[in-house]
């Protein structure tokens, strides 16, 4: 599975991107963040309120409660304003 960090969940994890293998326990989005929230320090800050994570896998904007699959690209976004 691939992951790309975007804005400051970039900054807080120190990278882009990279490529994992969650345990097989991690089936949604939900799933992926709590895991990725114990990863360390970085992820801790970055995930602290999943709620206010935007998630597209594939490139499409997803809840907490979608499925993944190996081989998925997901991206995580800091929320998004505008005016």
């Amino acid at each position: 599975m691939k992951l790309l960090y975007f804005a400051w969940f970039r900054e807080q994890i120190g990278t882009g991107e990279e490529d994992v293998t969650p345990p097989p326990e991690v089936a949604t989005v939900g799933d992926l963040l709590a895991w990725l929230k114990s990863r360390g320090d970085g992820f801790g800050r970055a995930l602290s309120d999943p709620k206010l994570v935007r998630v597209a896998v594939n490139q499409d904007y997803v809840g907490l409660d979608a499925p993944l699959h190996a081989g998925d690209e997901v991206a995580l976004f800091p929320p998004v304003t505008g005016g």
